[in-house]
């Protein structure tokens, strides 16, 4: 679908935001998750400075080029302001709606600070029949949290055998907070197979993928593999295509996992003297691969464990006793990594945790996180007719949005006492996030903070801007469109540089 399997090599795949673990995106989604090189903008087509009369001629005439015309836009450009303070000072199709890639998550994070609040943090608890030395029943019950590591399986371990935990007869893995599918039956089956598109459930562990760094070694070599958790290794076979490349060769590299079997299949090249550059793929059997780690991570502690199971279906009996905790970062940071990174699998983790706290007795957390986005955001002002969703990443070209309802989004954001949290989780252009690459050294730098998207066929930048000479903006550019998306994007960009020009005039 989505997901282009070759790509120019310009930044790596993890991130150290939160903890040890993969930024999984569909910010321009990629299977080994290698972020474009930045499409240079023509300056010289930005004029030095612009009044608001001049600026509906010279955004049309970057909309009058083949790339926007011979597809379809949604536009809207409005200063920043509670309800009638607002001027719209740019519209092209305000109100059609679009694919709109990773600007769903705008959505999703806006409902998730609104209705859990900044500091709301994911527990994962285990519980034993007793807290004797013992146990007939450990268990260990997920609800969801999109940053648990092995490090946090450590640390649940480490409390165990400062309870005197010694010995276990049966370990389950408790997976019954989200109930429904735990892979979005609208997603395409090639991003399943990839990080990016990894699987959400209530067990999950670094992210639902398997991670490991493609080292380039002398030239015409294969790139060499570090895992990064060596036990790992033993459970894959990886067909290794790529190879090492001079200085001057271009860089790519495609990273998958085989439907049907245990093999990952690397190819593409990165350059000699090159800086490793790590990938990840999903894994096949979530909440699985979590109790199997946990059971070794219980072994190397000291606390035998006869058996394990997961179960899926069947609640935990009552009277068991709390025996170890972990919990997730605060809301805040989870958000971060959400729209900064671009991250699907914590914002379907975010969107299914509404979806559970809507409707505990949900049959499908995804669908009830969907209504609870609804039920959050329209009373704020966003109008739901703006907007479909399938998913709450926007990985699915079945998401539906415009951008009227984008716009809403972060104009009704700006109003909340958490107005500032929810800024703060975007990425800021020249700087970090998925706007590290965009608009260095340009007038945009470090006053421009956006959710970017990319799909194939579509590109999208929403956020808030800051002009030098005039009142702070919000602005939604979405764009369906056959062309390149580095051509699209070029333009998007030129875009956000005439608004930076904007003078009272």
């Amino acid at each position: 679908m989505k997901g282009t399997h070759r790509f120019t090599k310009v930044a790596g795949w993890l991130t150290a935001t939160i903890a040890t673990g993969f930024s999984l995106s569909s910010g321009g989604s990629v299977l080994a998750q290698v972020k474009p090189r930045p499409t240079p903008v023509k300056l010289a087509q930005v004029a030095p400075s612009i009044c608001p009369a001049q600026l509906g001629s010279a955004i049309n005439r970057v909309l009058s080029r083949s790339a926007f015309s011979s597809g379809r836009v949604s536009v809207l450009v409005q200063t920043l302001g509670a309800g009638g303070d607002r001027t719209t000072l740019f519209s092209r199709n305000p109100n059609l709606l679009l694919i709109p890639a990773s600007n769903n998550k705008l959505f999703t994070t806006a409902a998730a600070l609104s209705r859990l609040g900044a500091d709301y943090r994911i527990r994962t608890v285990v519980y034993g029949n007793s807290d004797q030395p013992n146990l007939e029943t450990l268990r260990i019950i997920g609800q969801g949290d999109p940053s648990l590591t092995t490090g946090s399986l450590t640390g649940l371990a480490q409390q165990l055998t400062q309870k005197g935990i010694r010995q276990v007869n049966l370990l389950i893995g408790d997976d019954t907070y989200f109930q429904g599918p735990a892979i979005n039956p609208y997603w395409d089956r090639e991003d399943t197979l990839a990080g990016y598109g990894a699987a959400v459930n209530s067990l999950m562990l670094n992210q639902n993928g398997v991670g490991f760094s493609l080292v380039p070694r002398q030239v015409g070599q294969p790139l060499g593999i570090q895992w990064d958790d060596p036990t790992d290794a033993a459970d894959w076979r990886v067909s290794n295509q790529s190879v090492t490349a001079s200085a001057s060769a271009a860089e790519y590299v495609d990273a998958i996992r085989d439907p049907n079997q245990s093999i990952i299949r690397v190819s593409g090249q990165l350059r000699v003297g090159s800086a490793a550059e790590p990938v990840a793929v999903s894994v096949a059997n979530p909440g699985n691969y979590l109790v199997s780690k946990f059971r070794l991570v219980l072994g190397q502690r000291g606390i035998a464990i006869a058996r394990s199971t997961l179960v899926k279906t069947t609640p935990a009996p009552p009277g068991e006793v709390e025996l170890a905790a972990v919990e997730s970062p605060p809301l805040t940071q989870l958000l971060t990594e959400a729209n900064r990174e671009s991250n699907n699998t914590y914002t379907e983790a975010l969107l299914k945790t509404l979806g559970r706290l809507q409707n505990p007795a949900t049959q499908n957390a995804t669908d009830s996180g969907i209504a609870a986005v609804k039920a959050i955001l329209a009373p704020l002002g966003v109008n739901p007719g703006g907007y479909t969703m399938v998913d709450g990443s926007g990985l699915a070209d079945r998401n539906r949005a415009n951008a009227a309802a984008f716009v809403q989004t972060l104009q009704v954001m700006a109003q909340q006492p958490t107005a500032q949290v929810f800024r703060d989780s975007l990425a800021v252009a020249g700087v970090n996030g998925t706007l590290k690459n965009r608009f260095r050294n340009t007038p945009a730098q470090g006053r421009f903070q956006g959710k970017t998207g990319t799909i194939s066929g579509v590109v999208s930048l929403s956020g808030y801007l800051t002009p030098a000479n005039y009142p702070p903006l919000t602005l939604s550019i979405l764009v369906n469109s056959g062309s390149s998306a580095a051509t699209v994007r070029s333009g998007v960009d030129e875009i956000v540089l005439l608004l930076t020009r904007l003078r009272s005039c």
